[in-house]
């Protein structure tokens, strides 16, 4: 195996996480919209670069390098913002590339009614943000079949990890609970997507791969566990119905499913934080749970 260069294309919270995960140091290079952003970049031990939806020299030269793509930024109404920018000329020009890993989302599945789903499942998208996702990725899908590269479609659900997590949330009184009859969620930490991706890239396997914990689960039954590793009580049961919610955060509770990982396990994948409490637990007596980013709701 020569020597291979990743290339992350929106090198936030997951982004990072697999920079970490580089054992054998090999060179990352990832982009960020705003300057402001090298430093945390550089500590994760990425390359910085700014990537404001136009190609920079830079950008190129880089491209131009690299073994292995990953693309963790969100499509907009106009379409991808990396397929939009970089078009034919690029891939060209991107002689050493072998192989393109996107970060999805579990969303593209839509609701289920609290069923299981795996890859084979219908993607039935409920709102316009994965309705956009599916057709980004058959948009990479279709890339990689033209240029005859594997490309893994990584479906993540709500992550998590150092710095967020409920732990950091009770810490700072933003974690709620509440409650909607029969509604689950799964999760994954973030250093399950990086081994993910480090898994798919070294292999460069493609397909599609659901990256997600073993256990859908009521998300006020988590909150309550990290409650009670603490010592603390937990915050009071709030009904869904009459909670204050963003329509964001509203629309997550409209798709109800339960997510299957099969695909990534089949591939050889084992999960070191097969559900909530193992990573809980983890954290909690590794005191890393307030590290990373400033603290948030998981986000999906």
């Amino acid at each position: 195996m020569g020597e291979r260069r990743f290339f992350i294309f929106g090198a936030g919270y997951s982004g990072k996480a697999f920079a970490r995960a580089n054992g054998q140091h090999e060179p990352v290079f990832g982009t960020t919209r705003t300057p402001e952003k090298f430093e945390a970049l550089k500590l994760a031990g990425i390359e910085p670069l700014q990537f404001d939806g136009s190609l920079s020299a830079d950008l190129g030269d880089a491209l131009a390098r690299t073994t292995h793509l990953i693309v963790s930024v969100a499509p907009d109404e106009a379409g991808d913002p990396v397929l939009n920018v970089a078009g034919d000329r690029l891939w060209k020009k991107m002689l050493a590339l072998e192989w393109i890993g996107y970060l999805s989302t579990v969303g593209v599945y839509g609701d289920h009614g609290g069923d299981w789903v795996d890859e084979t499942s219908a993607c039935r998208p409920v709102s316009k943000r994965s309705v956009m996702r599916v057709a980004a990725e058959q948009e990479w899908l279709t890339l990689g079949r033209d240029i005859g590269k594997p490309v893994a479609i990584l479906r993540l659900s709500g992550i998590y990890g150092p710095g967020r997590n409920a732990l950091a949330n009770l810490e700072d009184g933003t974690a709620r609970r509440l409650v909607k009859p029969g509604q689950v969620f799964n999760r994954i930490h973030c250093d399950d997507i990086a081994g993910a991706l480090w898994h798919l890239a070294d292999r460069n396997l493609g397909g599609i791969f659901n990256v997600t914990d073993d256990e859908p689960a009521p998300p006020q039954d988590v909150v309550a566990y990290a409650a009670g590793l603490m010592g603390i009580e937990p915050p009071p049961e709030i009904p869904f119905e009459t909670a204050q919610l963003s329509p964001m955060a509203r629309s997550f509770y409209g798709e109800n499913k339960r997510v299957a990982n099969k695909a990534i396990r089949a591939a050889g994948y084992r999960f070191q934080f097969p559900n909530y409490r193992v990573a809980l637990e983890r954290m909690w007596a590794e005191g890393n749970w307030r590290d990373g980013e400033p603290r948030s709701a998981m986000r999906r």
